[in-house]
């Protein structure tokens, strides 16, 4: 069954991977990033897709942002793919790194920017016959992970985790379902060179969980191989 996808910072790393598996998988792909003019291998896929992916340049901390791409729209979406993120400050408590500016950035980011978009595409949401809202979470917002470090990036995936919970609650009667994951340690610009897994096995693992989802998910926490995960 083909689907059309939405996936945000679908520019780089997991996001760009995710663009890349819904294209091979025969889906049709919303690509959005904040600079198209610089994405140069996501304009590529686009340019190369006959016609069976679009790119669009927002913000995700700008509301009005992604209700003009939604509006734009004259389709359904099926799969809404919360995956633009960034990483604070990695040090502890003594890390000057937290200063307003990033703990700002990465909560608008990471926590506020899932609910922008979940609003923005509701409509079309609402047009498919089974939709679905993804938001990339991370392993480290979970109360049961044992860190001392990033405490923002911590605190903003906690903050994305409960989003997640409150959307699906209030979606659940509307027939859309919800659900957060956590895309493995990977062996991208924020994750590192000495990573568990390679940008493409953590989406493959993703698209496939985004596949298959349903209202049997709504408000879980899972890995991308779909293992539930602790909140």
């Amino acid at each position: 069954m083909r689907l059309t996808y939405v996936v945000t910072g679908a520019n780089r790393g997991i996001g760009l991977q995710m663009a890349k598996r819904v294209l091979t998988l025969g889906h049709q792909l919303v690509a959005i990033c904040r600079q198209p003019d610089t994405a140069h291998e996501l304009s590529a896929l686009v340019q190369e897709s006959n016609g069976f992916a679009t790119l669009f340049a927002a913000d995700v901390c700008d509301a009005q942002d992604l209700a003009d791409i939604a509006q734009g729209l004259d389709h359904s979406v099926d799969v809404l793919v919360c995956n633009a993120g960034v990483m604070s400050a990695r040090g502890g408590i003594s890390d000057q790194g937290n200063d307003a500016a990033s703990i700002s950035n990465a909560l608008m980011t990471n926590v506020a920017s899932p609910f922008f978009t979940a609003r923005a595409f509701l409509g079309a949401l609402n047009r498919s016959s089974a939709p679905r809202i993804a938001i990339i979470s991370s392993l480290m917002g979970s109360q049961q992970h044992q860190g001392t470090s990033a405490y923002f990036y911590r605190a903003s995936k906690a903050g994305a985790n409960n989003i997640m919970v409150s959307l699906a609650n209030e979606l659940q009667p509307q027939g859309i379902a919800v659900a957060s994951f956590h895309p493995g340690w990977v062996r991208t610009d924020m994750g590192g060179d000495h990573a568990d897994i390679s940008p493409e096995e953590s989406a493959h693992g993703l698209v496939q969980q985004f596949d298959s989802m349903s209202l049997a998910q709504t408000g879980g926490f899972f890995n991308y191989d779909g293992k539930p995960l602790p909140m």
